[in-house]
């Protein structure tokens, strides 16, 4: 059998790596450890997402007595953080707009769970410090464990529009709903937590807020704001034994999303929550985007969080939200116009 013959490359490649040893094992050496964190990143989030539990809400109180108070709870995804919540062993206190769909809620999980439940009536995008003084008033005295899905009370814009098209109220009301009412309700419940020295706040973001999303940007902007707001508040209530957590949400069927349909990218209410009072303390598809008290914890949410992580292209990804973002206006501009022409 006649000796192999080596090519061109092979035989310059051999020729460098006996003539530059220390280079060649330290190149050998670095896509060696690049390749192992890649695998046990992939590996921790796999675990986080499937396999790891989260902290148990006994730590907030459940079952103890405590208060969970959960905004935006007449409907959809707050009104299942109340059922669950209920279901887990906390009094609820739910508050939204409706008070007559809020009174319904309360009494069926009263009667469903027998736990203590308390409502009140509040417009967000109107609120006055006079509306939220007498919020404040209703809380006291509550041993509140949770405060949990805050901004479920938040809104995103009619149908996207870039922003000279946007109207004045429109912007001003997101602001006032998913930047204002945030700091106000969690400000009136944080003492007491501070003096319990337990407590949990969840803040549910948007994936629109990790990626801008133009004909989004008021919405994005808030939503970027509540990322940067939690981890800054968990770092100032972490010595008090209070976890402040933003949930990173993609698409989940409610009427704020207009979808109606599940799927395996777009749960309904339910199973949505329960992956996030799960998985309270695991970033899971959030543990390497930079974005420290940030999770991901529902499993397809999760993995198109890490698999951006790890492309780590963001001009694509606006540029793709951009064109997906007209092409919705579009439609629902279409669907004005067949409207329009039926009546």
């Amino acid at each position: 059998m006649s000796p192999r013959r080596f090519s061109v490359h092979e035989t310059d490649s051999l020729y460098a790596a006996n003539a530059y040893p220390l280079a060649a094992s330290l190149l050998l050496g670095l896509g060696a450890i690049t390749i192992a964190k890649f695998c046990y990143r992939t590996l921790s989030v796999f675990l986080q997402i499937f396999v790891l539990p989260g902290q148990s809400l006994k730590r907030y109180g459940a079952k103890k007595g405590a208060w969970a108070i959960v905004t935006g709870a007449s409907d959809g995804i707050g009104k299942e953080f109340a059922f669950q919540l209920a279901k887990a062993g906390f009094n609820v206190f739910l508050v939204a707009r409706n008070l007559e769909l809020l009174d319904a809620a309360a009494a069926e999980i009263a009667s469903k769970y027998s736990v203590s439940t308390q409502t009140a009536s509040i417009d967000f995008a109107k609120a006055d410090d006079a509306a939220y003084e007498i919020l404040d008033r209703k809380f006291q005295g509550l041993d509140v464990g949770v405060l949990g899905k805050l901004n479920n009370v938040g809104k995103s814009h009619a149908m996207p529009a870039y922003l000279v098209d946007t109207p004045k109220e429109e912007m001003a009301d997101i602001v006032s709903i998913n930047v204002n009412a945030t700091m106000r309700v969690t400000y009136s419940v944080l003492p007491g937590m501070i003096q319990r020295k337990r407590g949990l706040i969840l803040n549910i973001g948007s994936f629109a807020g990790a990626i801008p999303s133009p004909m989004l940007a008021t919405y994005s902007g808030t939503k970027a704001f509540l990322a940067t707001f939690t981890s800054a508040l968990a770092e100032e209530v972490r010595q008090h034994g209070i976890t402040v957590e933003h949930i990173n949400t993609y698409f989940v069927v409610s009427k704020l999303s207009k979808i109606r349909k599940s799927s395996a990218l777009i749960p309904r209410p339910g199973p949505y929550v329960r992956s996030v009072l799960s998985k309270i303390g695991l970033p899971c598809g959030a543990a390497y985007s930079r974005r420290p008290n940030t999770s991901t914890p529902y499993w397809s949410h999760a993995l198109i969080d890490y698999a951006m992580t790890v492309l780590d292209m963001p001009t694509l990804l606006i540029k793709y939200t951009h064109g997906l973002h007209k092409d919705i206006r579009r439609r629902a501009l279409k669907k004005m116009e067949r409207e329009a022409k039926a009546l």
